[in-house]
């Protein structure tokens, strides 16, 4: 599933840094601005799967899980 997220990105000396106001845990960085959109891409995925695999663990037993498409 695709989702279209937020990239705050700013030059910080030879560096690009990115972070997503939607998922604050994430953040990227690189020397290009395609690196640091690329670095910050994977940190969303990495954040959105433990998250996901964390509401699984809390669910309670017998609970339907199901999916919703945004």
């Amino acid at each position: 599933m695709r989702n279209r997220y937020t990239a705050i990105l700013q030059r910080d000396g030879k560096w690009f840094i990115a972070f997503c106001p939607e998922v604050p845990e994430a953040n990227g960085q690189g020397r290009t601005r395609e690196e640091c959109l690329e670095s910050l891409s994977a940190a969303i995925e990495l954040v959105l799967d433990y998250r996901r695999e964390q509401g699984r663990e809390k669910a309670p037993p017998g609970a339907e899980q199901t999916s919703v498409l945004v």
